[in-house]
C-alpha cells in the first residue's frame, strides 16, 4: 500500500485532503442540524405541553362563570347576604335562647340544639339533626 501512495501526485494528495474536510464539514453540518432539529422539537413539545394547560385554565374559567353568572347562584348568594326569600319558601330561624330543663329532657333527642349562641349556623344544623 505504501508503494501505491508513494506514487500519487502531490495535487492528487492535496485533493483528498480537501475532500476529507469537506466530508467532515459536511458530518459536522448534519450533526448540527439534527441536533436543532432535536432542539426544535423540544419546544414544541414545551410549547404544546403549556397550551394544554392553558386550554384546561381557559375550560375551568368558562365553567366557573357561566356558574357565577347561572341564577341559581345569584340566588343562593341573595339568600345568604340580602336574606331573600322565594314565594312558598319557609324561614327556620336557629334561636340562640337557652332552652328551658324540660324542653332539654323530653328524650326527643332535639332539645339543646340552640343552647349554644356562639356555634356556627352549620354546627347548630349538625346538633339539631344529630345531636351531639
Amino acid at each position: 500500500m505504501s508503494s501505491r501512495l508513494s506514487h500519487t501526485s502531490g495535487l492528487s494528495k492535496i485533493v483528498i485532503i480537501i475532500e476529507f474536510l469537506l466530508v467532515s464539514y459536511l458530518l459536522y453540518s448534519l450533526t448540527k442540524n439534527i441536533y436543532d432539529s432535536y432542539q426544535v422539537d423540544v419546544y414544541i413539545k414545551a410549547f404544546e405541553h403549556e397550551n394544554y394547560l392553558i386550554a384546561e385554565e381557559n375550560k375551568q374559567k368558562t365553567e366557573d362563570y357561566l356558574y357565577f353568572t347561572s341564577s341559581e347562584y345569584i340566588d343562593k348568594i341573595a339568600k345568604q347576604n340580602l336574606s331573600l326569600v322565594n314565594s312558598g319558601e319557609e324561614v327556620i330561624i336557629l334561636s340562640s335562647d337557652i332552652l328551658s330543663a324540660d324542653d332539654v329532657s323530653d328524650g326527643s333527642g332535639l332539645g339543646g340544639f340552640a343552647v349554644n349562641g356562639e356555634m356556627s349556623n352549620a354546627r347548630q344544623w349538625w346538633r339539631f339533626f344529630f345531636g351531639d
